[in-house]
């Protein structure tokens, strides 16, 4: 008797449920279909009206052709442009209303506008700009079928805040004229304030029109913004709305803009300033997790092969792609992905061949059939209630603040080097093994945050509180059990910035005077450890970048946190997870060792693109594996399945002796492909040229490799 089987590798996993979307891997395209970039995710995100501005060949078709060209050939079709920035020439050149509207650019000190473009500056988003997003963007793809949107990278640069369309917003919303952001503290923060209002309001204006104009329509329009974390923006002086999105009823989710451009950039750790990839995205991702997780909404986490600095070799991309890839699936609670953008940059553009080469090639061969093998796991990748290894429930307190104490230079009385600050509290952990989390004072008051937690790592040398909302809720966490461990001086210059702490009859000096007035303790607590309830307070005289900017500077921040911690704390240069039969281990150098990870089995490499059964494999400091686990998955009774390939797998059908299906991908990529099957085959079809067959008799696979093909490779084995 024949079944068809929907999804491949049923054999191992089965899909998250229960998400907002339908779909659970998509990737972003400026382009109409083409063979070249059939990336065989489950949705396209077609970007922009007008197309992606730094594309030239993105415009060339309506964006309707587009859309229609991807549904075609079998995607869910999906729209992204950005809030920001995008070919809005229309609108900035007067030809929308008949008014030039250039003035609405960020503007900078010294008076030049801030470019993502030609004619296209990054944007003070006015209401009439609002207005034009509303009319001539978003109606026009509701129009034309879409039902899911995504306004991306809602960002204003702290260094901006000098146009004229900038200081009539802030009349508006301060109710007293605009003070130049360079003359002092109190002026920067209101004036990054005021930047992140301005793009919270524009994306409620934005969606809530798009689910209205929806339902007009008998559509259910789902909203997502895609967005850097706040640990990233905060680093590149940007400001964004962030975790107060939770707060907008019109917002379905996100998507966590993490990859090698965010994750590389250099930070403090034991006195040395360096790039850290693997640590940082997994910090990245762990904030958009937090940010995401108590709210119930959906994020995906992206990954780039790639980055939009052009000036690395092919070499330095696969590197810390692993790296990132590795982050985003040792958090378990989430497997929605994007697994790329702008496929067309990927498998056409020119990139160095390799370190001190200027000769630029295509992706080799090698990496392509890598990078397929890895996103095609991503489209079967279940949840797990598997923690990632380590000593869990600390935690380190962010907030939306960190981004409005960030200025363009040192200003006197504050200096906060690479986010140093954060860092301090968060790489003497991470980089031991401990698996920090973080979590947004914007989100205290859900109830999920604290299910875990168990030591809650603060600072307010580099963040002011908002509302006081979230003192009241650290209070009460505390007084029931809980472990905190607040670090620093509390002398930098935004201490005194007007805010809720120092105005409307309340007097303290600074926001910590408030949370331990809240606790039952005293004003300008000196350092020492507290007892609160049923829980504790330790107080460290630092700042947190004093911890990392100093070579050993974190012992006696780590001994404070062994001490707070209920039970040990288990330290070890490794992080490891299991997600069903696949396994993950990142072994980070600078640690507590120098020691490798060997994982003992029978495994598939699949950071390898020949795709090997290995019975051994070891990790060194610096490096990560991705293995899928054979003896999870080889059980006495068979059942055929594609275990690992770099083509997507559909239209299966098993037989008691005969299995088959259908492979796409991309052309001028190599298919291959380690299926498991009972005994090994006795007739294979195979509608490609075979240029490996390979049968494994200790893990019962087979590996095939042809050349893949859009319209499918037909795979018929009989055994």
């Amino acid at each position: 008797m024949r079944r068809l089987l929907i999804v491949g590798f049923l054999c191992l996993t089965a899909a998250g449920a229960g998400a907002q979307n339908r779909e659970k891997t998509v990737f972003q395209t400026s382009r109409a279909w083409m063979p070249e970039i059939d990336v065989r995710a489950d949705a396209a995100i077609v970007y922009g009206v007008g197309g992606n501005p730094g594309d030239r060949n993105a415009g060339s078709s309506p964006v309707e052709e587009r859309i229609r060209s991807w549904k075609e050939k079998g995607y869910a079709t999906h729209f992204m442009t950005g809030i920001a920035w995008g070919n809005y020439q229309d609108y900035f050149t007067g030809e929308w209303d008949g008014r030039q509207h250039m003035d609405e650019g960020q503007v900078q000190l010294n008076g030049d506008t801030i470019w993502h473009g030609k004619d296209v500056p990054y944007i003070v988003p006015s209401m009439n700009f609002l207005k034009y997003m509303k009319e001539k963007h978003i109606k026009r793809v509701i129009d034309a079928g879409i039902d899911v949107i995504y306004l991306e990278e809602p960002e204003f640069w702290a260094y901006a805040g000098y146009s004229e369309s900038f200081k009539r917003e802030w009349q508006d919303f301060y109710g007293f004229p605009w003070r130049p952001q360079h003359e002092s503290p109190a002026n920067t923060y209101l004036s990054n304030k005021l930047k992140y209002h301005l793009y919270y309001r524009a994306l409620n204006e934005c969606f809530t029109y798009a689910k209205a104009y929806g339902k007009s329509k008998g559509m259910d329009v789902k909203c997502f913004v895609p967005t850097h974390s706040l640990i990233n923006y905060s680093q590149w002086q940007i400001v964004s709305p962030e975790a107060s999105l939770a707060s907008l009823p019109c917002v379905d989710g996100y998507i966590a803009q993490v990859w090698t451009g965010t994750s590389r950039v250099p930070n403090y750790y034991n006195g040395l300033m360096k790039e850290r990839v693997f640590e940082n995205a997994f910090l990245e991702y762990g904030c958009l997790q937090q940010m995401t997780a108590p709210t119930g909404r959906q994020v995906y986490f992206l990954t780039d092969p790639i980055e939009d600095n052009a000036s690395y070799d092919w070499t330095d991309y696969k590197r810390n792609y692993e790296a990132t890839f590795t982050a985003q699936l040792l958090y378990p609670g989430n497997n929605f992905y994007e697994v790329m953008p702008w496929p067309e940059r990927i498998y056409t553009g020119l990139y160095k061949k390799a370190i001190g080469s200027e000769e630029k090639i295509r992706i080799p061969r090698y990496f392509s059939t890598q990078m397929q093998v890895m996103i095609n796991t991503l489209n079967q990748m279940p949840l797990s209630q598997e923690e990632v290894s380590g000593s869990q429930g600390i935690y380190v307190l962010m907030s939306n603040s960190l981004m409005f104490q960030r200025t363009p230079e040192p200003m006197e009385g504050y200096d906060d080097p690479q986010l140093a600050d954060f860092h301090g509290l968060a790489f003497p952990l991470l980089k031991r093994g401990v698996p920090v989390k973080t979590m947004h004072l914007e989100n205290t008051g859900y109830a999920e945050n604290w299910k875990d937690a168990k030591v809650l790592l603060m600072t307010y040398a580099n963040m002011k509180p908002m509302t006081p909302d979230g003192h009241k809720d650290i209070a009460q966490w505390v007084r029931n059990g809980g472990r905190l461990v607040y670090c620093g001086r509390d002398d930098d210059a935004f201490q005194q910035v007007p805010e809720w702490w120092n105005q409307n009859g309340q007097d303290y000096a600074v926001p910590s005077d408030e949370l331990f007035t809240q606790l039952g303790l005293s004003r300008g607590l000196p350092a020492g450890s507290y007892s609160v309830g049923k829980g504790h307070v330790y107080v460290l005289r630092q700042d947190p970048k004093e911890l990392v900017m100093q070579e050993g500077g974190d012992k006696e921040f780590l001994k404070l946190v062994q001490k707070a911690y209920p039970g040990t704390l288990e330290l070890s240069n490794t992080l490891t997870l299991n997600r069903g039969a696949y396994e993950l281990a990142a072994v980070m150098d600078e640690s507590v060792s120098n020691k490798p990870y060997v994982r003992k089995g029978l495994f598939i490499d699949l950071f390898d693109p020949a795709l090997p059964v290995v019975k051994k494999k070891t990790v060194l400091p610096g490096q990560q594996a991705f293995l899928l686990n054979l003896d999870k998955v080889k059980t006495k009774k068979i059942t055929p399945c594609v275990l690992a390939a770099s083509a997507r797998v559909t239209h299966e059908e098993i037989t008691e002796h005969s299995y088959s299906f259908v492979a796409k991908s991309p052309v001028n990529t190599t298919g291959i492909l380690r299926v498991m099957l009972p005994s090994r085959p006795t007739e294979s079809r195979i509608s490609q040229n075979v240029r490996r067959w390979e049968w494994n008799s200790l893990s019962h696979t087979l590996v095939l490799e042809f050349e893949n093909q859009p319209e499918g490779v037909k795979v018929e084995l009989k055994f």
